[in-house]
């Protein structure tokens, strides 16, 4: 249960090794025509003037959006915090009050 199960031997034939040789490189030959750009399969986005347009509207939309939510969020932190403030400030006074009388 507990010995190890190896693979069966390979039954190809062994390769025979053969000597390195020496490299030659092969002669360059020249070429007259440029070499030419590969041609992508994904379509190219063109933007006309009207998109470009349109694309920094949307852009400044969402800008201004996250924006005024960001800012309502902080007046929403800064009216709770005050009126927190407000209600210590009531609770303390009467807390003296009933301490004076």
């Amino acid at each position: 249960m507990f010995t190890p199960k190896y693979p069966p031997q390979d039954t190809a034939p062994p390769a025979t090794a053969t000597a390195p040789t020496a490299y030659t490189p092969a002669p360059v030959q020249p070429t007259a025509t440029a070499p030419v750009a590969p041609v992508s399969n994904r379509p190219a986005v063109q933007l006309t003037p009207g998109s470009a347009l349109a694309l920094a509207a949307g852009g400044g939309a969402v800008v201004l959006v996250v924006g005024a939510v960001l800012v309502s969020m902080l007046l929403a932190v800064a009216i709770t915090a005050t009126s927190v403030a407000v209600c210590a400030v009531v609770l303390r006074s009467l807390l003296n009050q009933e301490r004076n009388r």
